[in-house]
């Protein structure tokens, strides 16, 4: 592992922009395109937003968040220790939501698997939820014409 971040934040929605925004920060340093960072972004919101709305509920709980940069692959963790996931296979699903009343989207596992490159989810009821992304940087286009 050439690099490593940690960073654990109280589980509120004024959170989750700092989170993103420093992992993005941390993934800088890879050199990926303005759209590869934008990808990270917004998969690392989904993931934060997911464990304060659905994790904590909105209550009081702290979110873990890791990533790792090897040469130009990066794996983000975010992980929670909130009330976890009955169904998984069901909470992936496009649209599914468990806060309609919240007016969420239930997109929020479909977006990270389509922005990342590998995407995976644990979760145990009642002891939290662990969200595995990674995301292997391209770079800029002229990098690529050797």
């Amino acid at each position: 592992m050439d690099n490593y971040m940690k960073l654990e934040i109280p589980g509120k929605s004024q959170n989750e922009a700092f989170a993103r925004v420093t992992v993005a920060a941390f993934a800088a340093q890879a050199d990926p395109t303005i759209d590869e960072i934008s990808d990270v972004k917004t998969a690392v919101s989904e993931a934060v937003t997911n464990a304060i709305i659905h994790g904590y509920e909105n209550g009081p709980g702290n979110i873990c968040i890791t990533a790792s940069l090897t040469g130009r692959r990066l794996e983000i963790t975010v992980v929670d220790y909130g009330v976890g996931i009955e169904d998984i296979e069901q909470a992936r699903q496009p649209l599914f939501t468990s806060k309609p009343e919240l007016e969420r989207s239930g997109m929020g596992f479909t977006i990270m698997e389509n922005f990342m490159d590998e995407f995976s989810v644990e979760s145990k009821p009642g002891q939290g939820t662990t969200v595995r992304m990674v995301k292997i940087f391209d770079g800029p286009p002229e990098r690529n014409k050797a």
